[in-house]
């Protein structure tokens, strides 16, 4: 990693949905990470995040602050704002120990496809008009079967093949709605849903070139296994994460903010 500073660096990655924040030590090793919902005032979430890093977190006031994400500007007490793109390539990288590498970050309302090579973003696309394909979309389909995203990624491993041909979250609604008024089993209802999703990010990346290097999931998804391997079967590749994949945007702020 680059930069020689010798402070804690912060990082705060405030997303639509979640807030996620970490803090790394002056050996770049994670202290502190913190998750939260976002609620409704970004300004709100950032005032309390700063409260309990004050009480939480002893840095002797050795700490750097950089801020990301959706809600990036909402972080009076950052020292510097980052794009999420820039973020989330640097945290991945960290991560994940390579420096060439593609991500696939599946966040609440937006998909980023990052290319990276030799450290540096080569190319992105990014997913910011519909929520079809995104945490967003899961969330609305888990609600209509009355579990919440994990149970519908757990009863999905249970079902069978079954195609929900719409990309748009409100007409893919619509069609589970139907496919629930004609007794298809709910699993097999979950099994289309996360496959819609895979589906719907393997469409977006034809906008980059994922050929070189590993892919690796980012973003809130990442905690549920059989969303890695619908997206590894789309891909026809292996889709490899981890559990702190989803604080990748974080993590990268963290380490921009360690150098500062």
């Amino acid at each position: 990693m680059d930069g020689i500073s010798r402070h804690y660096g912060v990082g705060i990655d405030i997303g639509s949905t979640c807030a996620k924040t970490v803090v790394i030590n002056p050996d770049r090793e994670i202290v502190w990470r913190d998750l939260r919902p976002t609620g409704w005032s970004s300004v709100d979430t950032a005032e309390a995040i700063r409260l309990d890093l004050r009480d939480k977190v002893k840095t002797d006031g050795q700490a750097r602050f950089v801020a990301t994400g959706y809600g990036r500007v909402s972080v009076p007490f950052a020292d510097k704002c980052l794009t999420e793109i820039s973020c989330h390539a640097k945290g991945a990288a960290a991560l994940f120990r390579t420096d060439t590498l593609n991500v696939v970050d599946i966040g609440g309302q937006d998909t980023k496809l990052i290319v990276i090579e030799n450290g540096s973003v080569l190319e992105f696309a990014m997913n910011d008009k519909c929520s079809a394909g995104t945490g967003r979309f899961l969330e609305v389909m888990a609600n209509t079967l009355a579990v919440t995203p994990a149970g519908l990624c757990e009863m999905a491993e249970q079902g069978d093949v079954t195609r929900i041909s719409s990309l748009c979250t409100v007409f893919a609604e619509s069609e589970v709605t139907n496919l629930i008024g004609r007794g298809t089993p709910r699993e097999n209802i979950a099994w289309a849903v996360v496959d819609s999703i895979a589906q719907k990010v393997k469409t977006q990346a034809a906008k980059v070139a994922l050929e070189k290097g590993p892919l690796y999931l980012t973003g809130g998804l990442c905690d549920f296994p059989f969303v890695c391997e619908r997206l590894g079967k789309a891909f026809g590749r292996e889709v490899r994460t981890m559990p702190d994949a989803r604080f990748a945007g974080a993590i990268g702020a963290a380490v921009y903010a360690s150098a500062l």
